[in-house]
Formats: structure tokens, C-alpha cells, sequence
């Protein structure tokens, strides 16, 4: 395991002992998150946007509409700020100021590249559909010119990236420990529901398992 940050900016100032900076860790938590959110500067103001991600090998990508601020800003150069967090837990201590959550998160900090070859373009949005429904790509219709020329794909090495993990009960001041109300973790989980089909599903036809993306 990595104890060292890859770089200062990444280095953990605060519960610095809560800090992974191992690829395997970090790798992980991407792999298992079901969502992100990408940070980044457009005419000078932060935005930050919700997206789905998918990582392939060291790098983490994810995707857009081509006519975007967010994609013209990072494929001329802008750097981005890549978050991932999965909550497991509420954690309630004896006073407010000792509760807490148990939770998993990554950042990770770079310039994306736009993935422009047509190739590995393809490649990368199979990846991320198979990587929710395994086969199902090969089901699909195939995308036509329009709809490849109109989604745009980013990928940002994971070199400069760090994880932040609590996975512990509450930390009472000992003096508070007879304080008699009810202190430790509440667990948290995703719950999927039953499928929804639309109203064109040809009879008999099975959806696919909901996918399972958390641990």
C-alpha cells in the first residue's frame, strides 16, 4: 500500500490517518461508486456536474454531450476535479458534534483528454454499458453517426488521485460515554426495485439483473 500522497495537493490535511493513496484502494472505490461528480472552472466559475463513470485500467472516464460547456472546457485543457463517494453508514455518537457518516470517496485531480479515436471511443462506451449489463451491448442496435458525433468521451489518468475512508463506530469523549441516549451506526444500503418496462416490450422478453455496483 501507498502511505505516500502521489502529490502535495493530494495529500489528506485533515484525518490524514483515514487516507489510502494505493491504487488497488482507489480503484476500488471508483469501481464500486455508481455515480460521480466532475468539478471544473467554465468563464472563470466553478461548476460542478453529476455524471456516470467508468474506470479502464488506470484511467477513469466518463462522458458527455458534445455541445457542452463542460466537454469544449475540458478537451481544450481545462483541468477537472473528479469525485466518487458511497455512503455506508450514518453515525450517531452522544453529542452532535461527534456524529459522523462511514463513507468511501475518492478525488482525483488531472486534464482530461478527449477520447477522439473512433476506435477507442467505441471501445470506452462499451466498456461502460457492459460494465452495468454484462452482454447487453451486443443486443443493442448499433449506434449510428449521429448519436457517436453527438456524445463526446473524456478519460483522466489516475495519477494524481487519493481515497478517504471511515469505516468505524462513533468517537465519544470518554466522559460521555454513560450519556444515556443510543450511540453506533445506522447502515445504509441501495435498494433496487422492481423493473418498470415501457409500453413497447415485446412479451416474454426478461430485463437484465439491476446492477449490483456497490460492496
Amino acid at each position: 500500500m501507498d502511505s505516500k500522497a502521489p502529490t502535495d495537493f493530494t495529500r489528506l490535511r485533515r484525518m490524514h490517518e483515514r487516507g489510502h493513496y494505493d491504487r488497488e484502494s482507489i480503484h476500488a472505490i471508483l469501481d464500486a461508486a455508481n455515480h460521480c461528480h466532475v468539478g471544473h472552472i467554465i468563464n472563470g466559475r466553478p461548476v460542478v456536474i453529476p455524471t456516470l463513470h467508468w474506470r479502464d485500467g488506470d484511467e477513469v472516464f466518463w462522458h458527455g454531450s458534445s455541445a457542452s460547456r463542460m466537454v469544449r472546457a475540458n478537451g481544450a485543457g481545462g483541468e477537472a476535479c473528479l469525485t466518487a463517494t458511497i455512503m455506508d453508514g450514518y453515525v450517531l455518537a452522544r453529542s452532535g458534534y461527534n456524529h459522523s457518516i462511514n463513507y468511501r470517496s475518492v478525488m482525483c485531480f488531472g486534464t482530461p483528454r478527449l477520447v477522439d479515436d473512433p476506435d477507442e471511443k467505441m471501445a470506452a462506451l462499451k466498456t461502460f454499458v457492459e460494465r452495468l449489463f454484462p452482454g447487453r451491448w451486443d443486443a443493442l442496435r448499433p449506434p449510428n453517426d449521429y448519436e457517436v458525433k453527438a456524445t463526446s468521451v473524456l478519460a483522466m489518468k489516475l495519477t494524481e488521485a487519493s481515497a478517504k475512508v471511515r469505516n468505524a463506530p462513533p468517537g465519544d469523549n470518554p466522559e460521555d460515554t454513560s450519556w444515556p441516549v443510543w450511540a453506533g451506526v445506522l447502515p445504509v444500503t441501495t435498494l433496487a426495485g422492481a423493473p418498470q418496462p415501457d409500453q413497447f416490450v415485446t412479451p416474454g422478453l426478461i430485463p437484465p439483473p439491476t446492477p449490483q455496483v456497490e460492496v
